[in-house]
């Protein structure tokens, strides 16, 4: 079974920053793409970030001002966030790829089997 667990958020003022982390374990986390996804209250989820599973390919929505990473030495993906605003806050999950070495880095959710339990992040005005 996989297990994703989400740290980092938080209370942060606008303009700050956060980095998220995303532990991973229960199966080889170096062959699976990871993403990163958001909901905000009253919001469907949306895509915020994914890499693939070497770290080689990374894709981001229009819009993006994050920036993925991960580690394989340690099983963890991490989800860099500046010039954080309000409009950012929301509950953020990462997300395990369904297919191991994915050529194409997906940025829809029904691509990701493994879903971590979320982590608040709340921006003051």
């Amino acid at each position: 079974q996989v297990q994703l667990v989400e740290s980092g958020g938080g209370l942060v003022q606008a303009g700050g920053s956060l980095r998220l982390s995303c532990a991973a374990s229960g199966r080889t986390f170096s062959s699976y793409a990871m993403g990163w996804f958001r909901q905000a209250p009253g919001k469907e989820r949306e895509f915020v970030a994914a890499i693939s599973w070497n770290g080689g390919k990374t894709a981001y929505p229009a819009n993006g001002r994050f920036t993925i990473s991960r580690d394989n030495a340690k099983n963890t993906v991490y989800l860099q966030m500046n010039s954080l605003t309000p409009e950012d806050t929301a509950v953020y999950y990462c997300a395990a790829d369904r297919a191991p070495l994915r050529v194409v880095v997906s940025i829809k959710s029904y691509d990701y089997d493994y879903w971590g339990q979320g982590t608040q992040v709340t921006v003051s005005s």
